[in-house]
């Protein structure tokens, strides 16, 4: 992650169920369904004027961060998400045992 997104806070929004990092004024979100313990990241989106700027990698990682934190096994529906956790291995360890690592 660019150091210049470390500091910014990772937002949990209940209400529409997608975590958020916002940066510039601009938001980036995660699309998840929860179930216990258990998260579903359906889909990953950043605005055109964040685009190409690492925003994207860093609310994953954020999210994966926050997954680990708090305990909670990940189902990653989304291609991007699944493309990083392809990328970075040792992140599978959040995997639902529903899951068959890759």
């Amino acid at each position: 992650m660019k150091e210049e997104y470390q500091p910014l806070p990772l937002v949990k929004n209940e209400v529409i169920h997608h975590f958020e990092l916002t940066v510039d004024g601009h938001t980036a979100f995660i699309d998840y369904k929860e179930s216990g313990k258990k998260i579903w990241l359906i889909h990953t989106e950043a605005p055109a004027e964040l685009e190409g700027r690492g925003v994207a990698t860093a609310l994953i990682e954020k999210t994966l961060a926050w997954l680990e934190e708090n305990q909670y096994t990940l189902v990653p529906l989304c291609p991007l998400v699944h493309a990083y956790l392809k990328r970075h291995p040792e992140w599978q360890r959040l995997l639902d045992p529903s899951v068959k690592p890759f």
